[in-house]
Order: C-alpha cells, then structure tokens, then sequence
C-alpha cells in the first residue's frame, strides 16, 4: 500500500486535539515532503525520521517520492510528537508494518537518529483527551515513550502502552507471518522495551513533604489567618518588617491544604506535562510556585507563541508565593486580577487563543515600606511619606480588593523567640482544615472562596446581628462590593472552622480584622 493513515495528537494549551498524519509513496524523483502547519521542530522530523529508520535497520523508501500530510492542516503543530507517527506512516506506506493493524492507536513521540524514544511534552493531555467511555473506549490505546507513558498511565481508564525504540513499536504491528527486521534481534530483551504502563501510587503521608507549621514561634494571628485561607481557599497578604517570619509561614501552608482529589491532581499535573516540569513523584501533592520578583508578565501568567501556561497556571489547585509582592512589575500584578477572580487565564494572540486553567492560592509577602521598618521597635524607619506611598502605590485599589485577608506580621523579641515553646504542628491544623473543607464541599460542592452570585446569599446566610454588622462595617469602612462580599466567604469560612452552619456576628467580627479599610495604608 501506498498510502497510510496514522492517528497524534496536537497541542493546543491543555487541548489535545486530533491529528491524522498522513503518507504516500510515490514514483518521481527522490523528496521528502512535510505539509500541514507545520513548525520548525516537525519540519526536521523528516531528517531525525530517515536516520531512525536506516539505524534500526529498516527499509527507508529513498527512492521514493515521500508526502506526508499533517491534518488538519489549518491546525498547529510543533514540538517532536510527531517524529513516530510519522515513522510508522512510511513504514506502514511501505509495507513493513500491517497498516490495518494501526487503526485504533495513536502515537507520540521524538526518535533519535538511532531510533530510541525520547520523552515528550502533555502526555497528560494527550490521555486526557481519549475516550474513557462509550463506544469508542476500547479502541482508546495510545503509544509513548517510556517516561511519558508513565505520566499518561496516571489517567484512569485509558490503556497506554510504552516503548523505548522504535523496533520495539514495529514489532507489535508486522503483517501477518512477516519475520521480524533482523535489528530486531538486537533491541531489548522481551518485556522491557514494551511494556502496558501503569500508575504509581500516591504517597501514603504528603504531609510530610513540607515543613512543619511547629518551627514558627508565635504570630497567632498571622497562623490563624493561614488556616483560615487553607479551609476556604482564601488568598493572604502579610505585611511585616524583614525577618519577621513572612516567608517561613508562606513556605509551611502547603503543609496545612487538604489532600488532592484525583480530578485536581490530573488538572495539576496535565499544566506541569505541558511546560515539561511533572515529576511523578510529586503526584497527588499540591503545587507550589515561587517566582523571583524578576519575573515579567508573560512568565507569571503565561504567553509566548505558541501560548504557553505561566506561573499561575503551573501552581493550579495549589499555593502561589510572590515574596516582594510590591517589586513585581506593575504589568505582572494587574494581570493577576482576572485569574484571582475567576480561576483561569484566558491568553490571545493574532493567530491562536488558549486558555489555561489558574485556580491558585496567593500567599503574598511585603515589607511596609523600602526600607522594611516602619512602625517596627527594631529599627528606624528613615522614608518619607511619599517614599512610603510610592512603595505602597505600586498596589492597585482593585488588586488589594480581590486579596481576601491582610494581616500583620510583626518582628518576634528575641526572648519568645529563644523561650517560647514550639507552635501547634500542621498536622492538628490540617485536621480542622480538612474538617471545614469538607463541611463547605458537602453543602456547596466547592470551597467558599468560590463562592460566586446567588451562592453566596444561599450558603453564607446571616443571623440577624451578624447582617447589622457587617453592613455597618462595610458603610464605615467604605468596603466596595466585592469586599464585602470576600468578607462574607471569610466569615462563613470561620464559620465552617467553628463547626457552626449559621454565621453568627462573632465570625464576622473576626473576618472584619482581615479586611483592609478603604484608603488605609498597607501597612
């Protein structure tokens, strides 16, 4: 036959839609011709193609006139996905493997020039977009490479098989009663260069992959708002001197999240596939990112062509510490608005739009000034009020708005320091955490920081008194409506803490200590 289809997969942000890599051998004068959108990285497939082909020995149609159609061809392609399809379409073209045998698989995957398989980026997403279901469920096998199959065994439901040359892919689709290449007998021994990739299990204790909330002497109230933006997903800005301990709290509150579903675990872990940075041995455990305040607007919130995911997206269902939070450039912040309100980015270019999902919670730490000490006993703070005000300035109205509990951290005396006992464990912590989680999922589904529209008045009820005051507040203090509204999703979220359904006024007096008066200074 001179003509074969072999099924990929093309990356479009999480998207993995479907790619049918066509090929035709024809006489005419010796070409090898790649067509379809293709980028520069798939263009040199023809090159990394022909010498795995010839290094393993096997038949290369040199001969031949070669075509090979990635469709559709109004659809981006890039990265080495496609060097195996492409490989198994001229073979299969050539007779040397049954081309009846490739319908139903889909392949992914880069050669080297001496046919062994190299990892490759979103096998994650290339699983996910298999059918787990219905009646195309039984025809769903997708072939990788090694590594990557092992990621993309991580989604339930969908067989994959792994490889690690070439000859060990050809193997399993010869034409019935063709004697193997003879650079078969050369590859891996039976049962290791092909093999039906299974799933690790998850770690029996994430808990203690983090540092332990215990290290942190006192800041009562700076750990209590901790736990209270672990219970309901609530984002944290922390104002204090330099050293005060700013940083060794945002370093211990991954510790203190509930345990991952597997549904955000393969969310987490298909961005992480994506940008190349999954390691299995983090699955199950929440993602924490921490970007140098260097980091551009395009790095923190995704970009580039084609649109990749940016820090936002790789700390989904997971922590985001931006320490400096003022020294960020001003674009980088703003473009933290849109996500932190709705929990996805949505990135447009000329040519192509993706949209990545940024579901994360912001820990965020400053200094109350430039030179860190005003209103501390530790040091003289030598600013001048509008030095004070420019470093302060440089967060918007609207993006301090969206950021639902402010608190002080002050500088520790060294007499608690050295005397005070160590503080309460995460693990007792994670305890009540996991306990209001859970309350708020069984009622609403999600966590309350989720909270949107009607949800918000149906599951954040007010007693009477808890209504007065929170009206009040929010009149005396000039609150916008959204920060009366995160107010709210604060208070019920204590609320969950103490075990109660209604709020009560007493949840709402505490939320109102994390609410920033309007027009008050940060620190």
């Amino acid at each position: 036959m001179s003509l074969s289809l072999v099924q990929s997969r093309a990356l479009l942000g999480l998207e993995a839609a479907q790619v049918t890599v066509e090929v035709h051998l024809a006489n005419g004068l010796p070409s090898f011709t790649l067509v379809g959108l293709a980028d520069v990285e798939v263009k040199e497939a023809r090159e990394r193609v022909r010498c795995a082909i010839q290094n393993a020995g096997l038949e290369f149609p040199s001969n031949k006139r070669i075509t090979v159609n990635l469709a559709p061809a109004d659809l981006p392609k890039g990265s080495g996905r496609f060097d195996l399809p492409i490989a198994m379409g001229i073979l299969a073209a050539s007779g040397q493997v049954d081309a009846a045998r490739l319908v139903g698989w889909e392949f992914g995957g880069e050669l080297s020039l001496s046919g062994d398989l190299r990892p490759v980026r979103g096998a994650l997403a290339m699983a996910l977009a298999r059918p787990s279901n219905g009646p195309a469920a039984s025809l769903a096998r997708l072939v990788l490479p090694i590594d990557s199959a092992r990621e993309a065994a991580l989604v339930p439901g969908v067989p994959v098989y792994g490889a690690r040359h070439l000859l060990d892919v050809v193997a399993q689709f010869l034409p019935e009663g063709h004697p193997p290449p003879e650079g078969l007998q050369a590859s891996l021994p039976a049962g290791e260069g092909w093999l039906r990739a299974e799933s690790a299990p998850p770690p029996q204790d994430q808990a203690t992959q983090h540092a332990d909330l215990c290290d942190v002497k006192g800041h009562a109230a700076a750990r209590r708002a901790l736990e209270i933006a672990a219970a309901g997903g609530h984002s944290v800005l922390m104002v204090g001197p330099p050293g005060s301990g700013k940083s060794m709290l945002a370093q211990r509150f991954a510790g203190l999240l509930p345990p991952m579903t597997v549904d955000e675990a393969l969310q987490s872990a298909a961005v992480a596939s994506l940008a190349g940075c999954f390691k299995p041995e983090r699955w199950m455990q929440r993602p924490t990112r921490a970007p140098h305040h260097s980091a551009s607007a395009v790095a923190l919130v995704g970009g580039g062509s084609p649109p990749a995911p940016g820090e936002i997206s790789l700390a989904h269902h997971g922590v985001l510490f931006l320490d400096e939070f003022p020294e960020f450039g001003r674009a980088a912040l703003e473009a933290l608005r849109e996500p932190l309100e709705t929990g996805h980015i949505t990135i447009a270019r000329a040519a192509r739009r993706s949209e990545f999902p940024a579901r994360f919670q912001l820990i965020a730490a400053m200094n109350p000034c430039p030179c860190g000490y005003l209103g501390s006993p530790r040091g003289i703070c030598r600013c001048t009020p509008d030095q004070v005000a420019r470093y302060q300035g440089k967060l918007s109205g609207p993006l301090l708005d969206r950021i639902d509990l402010h608190v002080e951290v002050p500088a520790i005396a060294p007499q608690e320091l050295i005397d005070a006992p160590p503080g309460e464990a995460s693990a007792r912590v994670r305890e009540r955490v996991i306990a209001a989680r859970d309350m708020a999922l069984a009622r609403q589904d999600h966590a309350n920081a989720a909270l949107q529209g009607n949800a918000i008045d149906q599951h954040a009820a007010l007693d009477a008194n808890a209504r007065r005051l929170l009206q009040k507040a929010a009149t005396q203090f000039g609150w916008s409506s959204r920060a009366t509204h995160r107010a709210l999703k604060v208070a019920r979220t204590i609320a969950d803490l103490a075990g109660s359904e209604p709020v009560l006024a007493a949840h709402v007096a505490e939320a109102m200590q994390y609410r920033r008066v309007a027009g008050e200074r940060v620190g």
